[in-house]
């Protein structure tokens, strides 16, 4: 994998986020570990990616999100051209 932001502080970060086991963890690890500004910004738009993948209309995401629609066209990008990591997520989430 050719990454741009693949280095040892990133391989440390991720190995911490497989070692979670539940929901009571997560919130536990991030709320350590982020603001509360950044966790819902995040979260904001990984349902952001999920309504664009369901075919939803930018008025109905800003709608629902609150996400400015600067934020849902990099989102888009990222589904379109990026590493095709929300769409692996949310293939394993629908299972």
């Amino acid at each position: 994998m050719d990454s741009k932001i693949k280095d040892k502080n990133v391989d440390f970060l991720f190995e911490a986020i497989l070692n979670l086991q539940n929901l009571d963890e997560c919130y536990a690890f991030f709320e350590d570990l982020c603001t509360v500004t950044e966790i819902k910004s995040i979260s904001q738009r990984i349902v952001v990616a999920k309504m664009l993948r369901d075919k939803k209309v930018y008025s109905d995401i800003v709608a629902e999100t609150g996400a400015s629609t600067a934020t849902i066209s990099r989102v888009n990008r990222s589904l379109q051209y990026g590493c095709n990591g929300y769409e692996e997520i949310f293939k394993r989430m629908d299972k």
